[in-house]
């Protein structure tokens, strides 16, 4: 039978505390998520009436909905990260919340409206934004985060079976801690020298994957899911493909560089029956949302065309992982 070529969205939720350590939350930052959250609910409506089958890595902060909930339930475990820049509690510790229903770290009413919503699926990025390669933290303290991210989430109905890992600090060691509480799949980066992660990276990594996003600096072996290996009795690893980067006034033709290379790898994973996984964080869209509401418009729509044309296939990382977990 014919692999028709899948198609993986996978998307980092987390607002403020995904780039605490970077923003104090000035004005223009504010605005910049209150944006991010106006566009949640556009982003689901396209997605729902494309068919379009995205995993939604949501940080587990995000589900409490008052500092008081916030305060009161904590993992029994603190990570101890030797740089306090890294920690989400040292960073509260620090300059508090915006109120007690603060939105900026609280969103369980966008939470509701991902699960409620079709072909979405939820998943986690810790509870935490817990860092996994940064100095000091440890195996037992991220077993406590994760245990109480998928916890929490258990609560509210949702069963979690795949993970994010936050700056994209993959943790070989930390998939059996993973497999212990349930997680089926994680996010990898793309098996090429310049794609680690992104902390710690050096400016000739950082200048690869970045040129990568508008020219090919250096080809990247077409995966199949034949490729993926289900025989190792951990996590399966599902690597990203290519990070959208939001449209930026001052770079118009490498806008138009970097959309043209995502909708013509598209095309290529399509034509040859292999696998295409974008992801991107919602707060990308924060700064100039209708301009890269249109760009994602135009990738949803090319998507459409090669499902006619290809059947080029809309999945979830759950929904991958059942599929080769099943042969």
């Amino acid at each position: 039978m014919k692999n028709h070529g899948t198609f993986c969205i996978s998307l980092d939720f987390e607002l403020h505390w995904g780039c605490f350590e970077r923003m104090l939350l000035n004005e223009a930052e504010q605005q910049y998520f209150f944006n991010t959250r106006e566009l949640i609910p556009k982003k689901l409506d396209l997605f729902e009436s494309n068919e379009v089958h995205v995993t939604w890595a949501i940080v587990g902060m995000l589900y409490r909905k008052s500092v008081k909930e916030w305060n009161e339930n904590k993992p029994e475990i603190i990570p101890t990260f030797s740089n306090r820049k890294a920690s989400a509690y040292d960073w509260i510790t620090d300059h508090g919340f915006k109120g007690e229903n603060d939105p900026f770290h609280f969103a369980p009413d966008l939470v509701d409206m991902v699960a409620a919503t079709k072909f979405q699926k939820v998943a986690t990025h810790t509870y935490a934004h817990y860092f996994c390669l940064e100095p000091g933290q440890t195996r037992e303290q991220f077993h406590a985060d994760l245990r109480m991210a998928v916890d929490l989430a258990k609560e509210k109905g949702h069963n979690i079976k795949s993970l994010v890992f936050p700056r994209n600090q993959f943790n070989r060691d930390y998939l059996s801690i993973c497999g212990e509480v349930g997680i089926e799949a994680v996010r990898s980066s793309p098996d090429i020298w310049y794609w680690r992660y992104g902390t710690g990276s050096t400016f000739k990594e950082k200048f690869f994957r970045a040129g990568d996003a508008y020219i090919k600096m250096q080809p990247i072996k077409p995966l199949y899911l034949k490729d993926i290996d289900t025989t190792q009795g951990l996590p399966l690893l599902l690597p990203s493909t290519r990070l959208y980067r939001p449209w930026q006034p001052k770079y118009r033709i490498q806008n138009r560089f970097k959309l043209r290379r995502i909708l013509n790898e598209m095309t290529e994973a399509a034509r040859n029956g292999a696998y295409y996984h974008l992801w991107w964080h919602p707060h990308n869209f924060g700064y100039h949302p209708q301009e890269c509401m249109h760009e994602l418009e135009q990738i949803i729509t090319h998507f459409r065309k090669l499902n006619t044309k290809y059947g080029f296939k809309s999945l979830t990382m759950g929904e991958i992982t059942r599929l080769l977990l099943e042969k």
